[in-house]
């Protein structure tokens, strides 16, 4: 039921540039009563959530500032009940309290407070909260990343397409967040409403990461991939890092992970619970792969794979921001794309789109942004208040 794809191409997509601190661009529509958050809308078109803080704090702005969203979210889980027993017959809420039960001694103790809290200001208990920031890990996604003699300038050009559940509206819920969590990166996913992990994200120090979910569903002795992927966000600053993190946690399922960074490094990570790592280097053939060009690294499956072996090699030299949002389409995306990003770590520039009730995401106009206007806009209308609001 979840499944994840990317690639490169030309794009005739739409782009709305944004300039740090210009009210036309970015609207606050609410702030959090404890001061640790905005919630904005970019072009009245996305929404995108501020965050910073202890976890407590950053729980509370988000339950608060998401609220209507994360009760329809509550209610999204009971279809996702409903379809897992049809399909899996087998119950939904007994597997996810496996789940959490085997996962939770492996997960940092913030996350689980962010999360709790995210529940409590929301007005959901805290078993429902969980079983929203679980439920990823009992279905299963791909990417693509270039740089070098691949693309236009030699920059790092990676992609992410999340091909997930656009059956049961997780699209209406989407936001963009923006994390600042005191003591360590700030980051920015593209995220939904009451999901404090990510499956889609860059750091301020110019990491990005998407993945690829496979098999291996009930081996979830270890750290979720979501809240994996965020602590190499907020440990993490170089591939290397996030790797030398991988190698030292338990990890659950299959899944195939893309990386890459500010300094050119790209690297596919293909983690199965219970197993060595095993690093995909660009331009490395792989047997679960169809040809790799050089200075590439992706990861998808079947025919979607051929057809992204072959953009990349047709495109090879003139990679960029435009063609790699082109080649995410079909039939690279699937009939469930459910959101879609390009990052550029060396600029922390980022494009993205989200699927609406009837177009996948990847015939959405994208919304171009930058993570390091996003938080300078961010503490510059922090500092316009109050003493007592910060």
């Amino acid at each position: 039921m979840i499944k994840i794809l990317l690639s490169v191409i030309l794009s005739a997509a739409v782009f709305f540039p944004l300039t740090a601190g210009n009210p036309e661009n970015l609207t606050i529509v609410k702030r959090a009563d404890n001061g640790c958050g905005i919630l904005c809308t970019y072009k009245q078109k996305k929404r995108i959530l501020f965050l910073e803080g202890s976890p407590e704090q950053m729980g509370q702005a988000h339950g608060q500032l998401l609220k209507s969203d994360i009760r329809l979210m509550e209610a999204i889980m009971l279809a996702v009940a409903a379809g897992y027993l049809i399909e899996k017959k087998d119950n939904f809420f007994t597997r996810i309290a496996e789940v959490i039960r085997r996962t939770t001694p492996f997960i940092p103790r913030r996350f689980l407070a962010e999360c709790d809290a995210v529940s409590k200001a929301a007005g959901i208990t805290p078993e429902s909260g969980r079983r929203m920031n679980y439920f990823p890990e009992m279905f299963h996604c791909s990417g693509a990343a270039v740089c070098n003699a691949a693309t236009t300038k030699g920059q790092v050009v990676q992609a992410r397409v999340l091909d997930y559940m656009t059956d049961i509206r997780l699209q209406d819920h989407a936001a963009l967040m923006v994390f600042m969590p005191a003591g360590y990166n700030n980051w920015v996913s593209i995220g939904f409403a009451g999901f404090v992990g990510t499956v889609t994200a860059m750091n301020e120090k110019g990491l990005a990461m998407g993945e690829m979910g496979g098999d291996g569903q009930g081996r979830w002795d270890g750290l979720p991939m979501s809240f994996l992927m965020r602590r190499i966000m907020e440990e993490c600053g170089t591939v290397e890092e996030a790797v030398d993190l991988m190698k030292k946690v338990p990890l659950t399922c299959d899944y195939y992970y893309i990386l890459s960074d500010k300094h050119k490094n790209m690297c596919g990570v293909v983690a199965l619970a219970g197993s060595p790592l095993r690093l995909l280097w660009p331009g490395k053939p792989d047997k679960l792969l169809p040809p790799v060009p050089q200075d590439c690294v992706y990861f998808s499956k079947d025919d979607r794979a051929r057809v992204l072996s072959r953009r990349l090699h047709d495109n090879f030299g003139k990679i960029d921001a435009l063609r790699m949002i082109e080649i995410i389409k079909r039939p690279v995306a699937m009939d469930s794309n459910l959101h879609d990003a390009v990052f550029l770590p060396e600029s922390l520039t980022f494009y993205f789109a989200d699927a609406d009730s009837k177009t996948p995401a990847c015939f959405m106009p994208y919304c171009k942004l930058n993570l390091r206007e996003l938080i300078e806009f961010y503490r510059v209308d922090k500092a316009k208040q109050p003493l007592e609001k910060r």
